[in-house]
């Protein structure tokens, strides 16, 4: 049913339970795994502190070493299961864009990817990427969402 699973990882910890089922799957469909962390470009005006605080160069070094750091933790649960990932990083804009574009170029057939779980006006507010992507791709998406999020 599967043959190439694009598993989407912020390096948050929520990200842990997608990236779990997204290798779970791949071995269930013998598929391909890939996994596609996205940061931000530098800006010279910024809100964000770490940009604020670094040069272009320092920040792409920076940028380079969180995403290697968020993909390895996929590269690893891959090999535990005895699978090998192909791992992506993207610079853009919006992350949901990239995580659609690389889903298509990669020949993907499904995206794993986590919920933060945020709702009303935070979601408006912060953005959700997740959202963006569930309405925006032509590739199904699995969203995997803690347990905690929005509970009663």
């Amino acid at each position: 049913m599967f043959k190439h699973i694009l598993v989407s990882t912020d390096g948050s910890t929520l990200s842990d339970d997608a990236i779990r089922q997204g290798v779970a799957i791949a071995k269930a469909f013998g598929a391909r795994l890939s996994a596609i962390t996205v940061t931000a470009p530098f800006h010279v005006i910024s809100t964000d502190p770490v940009m604020i605080t670094d040069t272009a160069p320092v920040y792409a070094e920076d940028m380079r070493k969180r995403a290697n750091g968020a993909l390895a933790v996929v590269s690893a649960e891959a090999k535990k299961n005895g699978l090998t990932c192909e791992t992506i990083h993207r610079e853009a804009e919006h992350p949901w864009w990239a995580i659609i574009d690389t889903a298509k170029t990669e020949g993907c057939d499904l995206i794993v990817m986590s919920s933060h779980g945020r709702g009303g006006l935070s979601a408006v507010i912060l953005g959700s990427q997740t959202l963006k992507v569930l309405a925006n791709s032509g590739v199904p998406v699995l969203v995997s969402r803690p347990l905690f999020a929005n509970s009663p």
